[in-house]
Order: structure tokens, then C-alpha cells, then sequence
């Protein structure tokens, strides 16, 4: 690994590659023809993700090639090739195995976007086992929960985050990425320290295409978050993401916004990008819409990847608005966006958005939507030529075959609303078998119910209309209201709580909290904001409500259920 003062020139970006025709690639899809393109001669090296993403690119000629390029909180840059990548991810893997990891043992990573975190990934990869995310503002019971399901046997985290693990560390093997002064005061490993010690090979683990290499949480609306456990078949379904509808280009400077904490950036932010051989930006810094233009020019990124919200602030901030026009400025790269084109997930765009990065990003945006458990399924694709209307998802990534069903399990007509469905005995790219726990069956005879309320347009477009839950989806994150009320009711005073989703313009929704106090007991600031904390401590800094309402009582239905639509009709009223 090494540091540089700036980040390698920048190839111009080919615009004039022409799209592959939609109707042609989607109809012609075979599975066989897909994994031959992704691994040529070595398919088998799609039974350990570490080969797929890393060594099989070390193995043919490619290790002098960037994998990385990481920007900290100070500016500082480092480019990471996949040689350096392959070296270090060996001797975290020799330090994993040390501790007793074997093939199927969770590993997590509680750390910023770091070459620390990237590293930690590929080396659990390595020798079989599975890379589980914790995000950096998972409050103590998130993390709890997520650790004791999979039974975690190492973190790795960093002094500003160590303390959530005081507890938590008795059942686990702690490694801090930091000082050895400060790992020594927790009692843990040191990072570089450990990694010192250990050599620079072992042979990675072969698996089979069925064995997970990912172990994900995903919001739940009843009860906890559920687990999702990534098989190894995703990888053909990611490339076909990152190349079709995202249109990865070797010529690329690729940045995904999104953070690796979270299916999104975990998925295309790191394993896409890398499964490619193209490298990947990290920017450690939080957002900053300043800051983000910056980067952007800085390191001349030309495909973007991030969330409605993102180009929200961007837009609302105004930074992108004051287009140069002096003329002996044109050619000055150093103050010039380089944006081929844009990707958006988490949410659907508006027209206002759309033709916003069209006229200051000088470049389409395309909007793609997907779910933890599954990866993206339909998609406007960059490289793929099809009519696609401004504010739909797109249509279905090839490899998938998409329906619209109604409460029987019946296929609806074009035009008319009902839950989308992916139909598994024709989709060959599709990887999702179940939930980690079985914690909900998610199949209905051939169906995958995907649980989204969408329509179908006679141009295969497909429309989003909503969940059928009541899931939030707050800046591009998805939160199960269950689990804010349940944390609301921790509070002393509190005798019933409900959380819905109040319309933003920035971030999409916000929550709201409707709370009933216990007899005797008046609603005022102080109780508000001791709400708002608990939550932000127990779950996390984007799932607490950023308003509370004290109420006298809740509607609920005659069985007991709150009525959360009446709540949510009475917020945007």
C-alpha cells in the first residue's frame, strides 16, 4: 500500500461505445455464455470470492493495477493495487485462521471506509468464511442482535467505535485497527501489529456456488431484522449489475457513495467494482456537498453511484449550480466534473432530480432498484438500449423474470397495481433461497415476494407504488418501525409509541414518533429529546425520530393494531 499526493491520470471516457439493444440481450440470456465473459477459462474461480475479486486479477498479469484509491477525513490519498491487496489480505487471513476461523464463521468489520476494511474483507473471503457489515452508527442493541444471530467470532474496529463492543467483546475476538496503545488499554490485538507476524500467501478455500460469503441484516417491519445470507451465485448477478445497468468501463474512475455498512455499497461499492477489476473510490469523509463536488473534480470521477438523497443535498446545497464560464477555464481539468454518467438506488428519482443532474452533472442518471436480499432486479441500464420513462425502476435485469401478482398469487394485466414477484424456475441469475433463521417464508410456490406494491406499463416498465408494510425508507436507509417503537418504549414515561414516515425533501421521509405517556405524566421538550437519544444509542443515528408528537391515544384497528396509514395521513395532512 502506498500514499500519493494525486490519484492517476485520468483516461478520457469513451462516450461513443453504442448500447447493446435490451430486447436482444434480456431474451437471449444464457447463464453458461454470462460466466464464460466474467471468468473466461477459470470459471471455477467463482467458488471462492477472494479469487473472483482479487487473485484471478493477480494471476493474470493485472497486480500492478489500482484496486483502491482512499481519501481520510484529512485528505490524505492512498492507492491500493491488487498485488498490495492480495499480500495484505493474506496475512489477515493467516491471522484469522490463528484465531480458530474456519470456512462459514462470521467475521465483521465495525470501521469507516478504509484499505483496513477492504483488506479485512477479501482475507475473510480467502479462507472460506463470511464477511459480516456492522455500520458504524449501529447503536448497541443493532449490533448485539446482528452479532449473537451469527454468532461473530472476530471484529475489527477502531478506537471510535470500540466502546459500543465493552460488553460484547467477552464472545468475540476484538482487533483494533489504531494505536497499540490504545488496543492494548481494550485488551485487544493490535491490527498492524498481528498483521506484522503473518505471512504473505495461503491458498484460498473452495467452496461451492451455494456456500454464502456475505452474512446481511435487512429491516424488518415485525420483530427483528432478518438475516441474509449472500451466496457465491450472486457474483454473476453483481457483474451483470455493474456491467449492464451501471455500464462499469476499464477507463472508469468508479465512485459509490454508498456506505459499505449497507447491502448497496457492499454489493457494488466492493464486490461489483473489484469482481470487475476496476478500481474503487473510498472517501472517508461524511457527506459534504462541497466536499463531494471536491472529490469528484479532484480525482476526475467519471460513473457515480449513490441515493436520491445524495443528489437531493447536492441540489438543494447550490455547490453544483455555478457552472464556469470563463472560457481559458474549459480545458482546466482541475476545476472540471468529469461525469460520464450517474446511478441512483434506494428510492425512486423525480423528473426534477433527473433533469437536475442532466443540466449541472452533465451527465443521465439512471434509477435501479433492488432489495438486500436479492440485489438489483430492474434497472434503467447504461448499457443497455431501451426505452425507459423518467421515474420508473426500469425494467427487469436480464437474468430475471419479473411479475406483478395480486392477493392470490395471480399474474395482473399491464396497468394494474399488485406485488411485485420474481418468478425463480426462469430466472437463472436469481440467488436468493430464504432468510438466514427462516425468521419469514418468502416464497409462495414459484414466487419470490419481494413485498413492494408496483405496476407494470406495456413497455415492461415497471412503476413503484409503495410497500405493502410500513417500512421507512429514510436518506436511502430502509427502517422497520417495530424496532423504533419497541426502543421508544424503554422510556420510563412511556406507555404505547408508533414511528411512521413524514415526506421530506431532502431526505425522502424522516421519522416521527406518536407517543402516549404513562398516566400523570405531561408531554414536553425534555422527554422529546431523551426519546430522540435513547433511540439514536440503542439503534442508530438514522433511525431516530427527528420529531415527536405526544398524543392521548393511537388509532388501532378492533384486533389491537396500530393503524399506521392514518398516522401517516394525519403527518402530511
Amino acid at each position: 500500500m502506498n500514499t500519493a499526493s494525486q490519484t492517476p491520470t485520468n483516461i478520457d471516457a469513451d462516450t461513443t461505445v453504442t448500447p447493446k439493444n435490451y430486447t436482444d440481450y434480456y431474451n437471449n440470456f444464457d447463464m453458461d455464455t454470462l460466466l464464460s465473459e466474467i471468468f473466461g477459462e477459470h470459471v471455477d474461480d467463482r467458488l471462492n470470492a477472494y479469487m473472483a475479486c482479487c487473485g484471478r486479477h493477480v494471476r493474470d498479469g493485472r497486480a500492478d493495477n489500482a484496486a483502491l484509491v482512499h481519501e481520510d477525513t484529512a485528505g490524505n490519498i492512498t492507492r491500493m493495487t491488487f498485488g498490495e491487496l492480495d499480500k495484505a489480505s493474506a496475512q489477515i487471513a493467516n491471522l484469522l485462521q490463528s484465531y480458530g476461523v474456519k470456512a462459514g464463521d462470521k467475521v465483521a468489520t465495525m470501521l469507516p471506509r478504509t484499505p483496513e476494511l477492504l483488506t479485512v474483507v477479501l482475507a475473510t473471503w480467502r479462507i472460506g468464511a463470511v464477511y459480516q457489515p456492522l455500520f458504524t452508527a449501529f447503536g448497541y442493541d443493532s449490533i448485539k442482535y446482528r452479532m449473537d444471530k451469527a454468532d461473530t467470532k472476530v471484529v475489527f474496529t477502531n478506537l471510535e467505535n470500540r466502546s459500543k463492543f465493552e460488553d460484547l467483546a467477552e464472545q468475540t475476538k476484538m482487533v483494533l485497527v489504531g494505536s497499540i496503545e490504545d488496543a492494548q488499554t481494550w485488551g485487544d490485538d493490535h491490527y498492524i501489529q498481528s498483521m506484522a507476524a503473518q505471512s504473505q500467501t495461503i491458498e484460498p478455500v473452495i467452496l461451492d456456488t451455494d456456500a454464502p460469503f456475505l452474512q446481511m441484516f435487512t429491516s424488518g417491519t415485525v420483530g427483528k431484522s432478518k438475516g441474509v445470507s449472500v451466496p457465491l451465485a450472486a457474483l454473476p448477478a453483481f457483474y451483470l449489475y455493474m456491467r449492464y445497468a451501471i455500464d462499469l468501463r476499464e477507463d472508469d474512475q468508479y465512485w459509490n457513495m454508498a456506505d459499505p455498512g449497507w447491502a448497496y455499497g457492499l454489493y457494488y461499492a466492493i464486490t461489483g467494482p473489484l469482481l470487475l477489476g476496476i478500481t474503487t473510490y473510498f472517501n472517508e469523509a461524511g457527506f459534504d456537498a462541497t466536499h463531494t463536488r471536491e472529490f469528484m473534480v479532484r480525482h476526475q470521477i467519471t460513473n457515480l453511484a449513490s441515493s436520491p438523497t445524495a443528489f437531493r443535498m447536492m441540489k438543494s446545497s447550490g455547490v453544483f449550480d455555478n457552472k464556469d464560464d470563463n472560457d481559458d477555464d474549459l480545458e482546466d481539468n482541475s476545476t472540471q466534473l468529469a461525469l460520464r454518467c450517474a446511478n441512483s438506488a434506494g428510492e425512486t428519482l423525480n423528473t426534477e432530480v433527473v433533469n437536475w443532474v442532466e443540466t449541472y452533472l452533465a451527465c443521465q442518471v439512471k434509477d435501479q432498484y433492488g432489495q438486500t436480499e436479492t440485489g438489483m432486479t430492474c434497472c434503467a441500464h447504461h448499457a443497455l438500449a431501451h426505452e425507459c420513462p423518467v421515474g420508473s425502476m426500469g425494467m427487469a435485469l436480464p437474468g430475471h423474470t419479473l411479475v406483478v401478482l395480486d392477493d392470490d398469487m395471480n399474474v395482473l394485466p399491464d396497468g394494474e397495481q399488485g406485488q411485485l414477484a420474481v418468478v425463480v424456475s426462469q430466472s437463472p441469475a436469481f440467488y436468493f433461497r430464504g432468510y438466514s433463521w427462516n425468521e419469514k417464508q418468502a416464497f409462495v410456490d414459484d414466487y419470490y415476494l419481494t413485498g413492494d406494491v408496483v405496476e407494470r406499463h406495456s413497455d415492461g416498465s415497471y412503476w413503484f407504488s409503495g410497500r405493502d408494510d410500513d417500512i421507512i425508507i429514510t436518506a436511502g436507509y430502509r427502517v422497520g418501525p417495530t424496532d423504533v417503537e419497541n426502543t421508544v418504549l424503554e422510556h420510563e414515561a412511556v406507555a404505547e409509541s408508533a414511528a411512521v414516515g413524514v415526506p421530506d425533501e431532502v431526505r425522502g421521509h424522516t421519522i416521527k414518533s406518536y407517543v402516549v405517556l404513562k398516566d400523570g405524566i405531561e408531554g414536553s421538550e425534555q422527554i422529546a429529546k431523551e426519546i430522540q437519544e435513547l433511540v439514536r444509542k440503542r439503534l442508530s443515528t438514522h433511525a431516530y425520530p427527528r420529531e415527536v408528537e405526544f398524543v392521548t391515544e393511537l388509532p388501532k384497528t378492533p384486533s389491537g393494531k396500530i393503524q399506521r396509514f392514518l398516522l401517516r395521513s394525519l403527518s402530511a395532512a
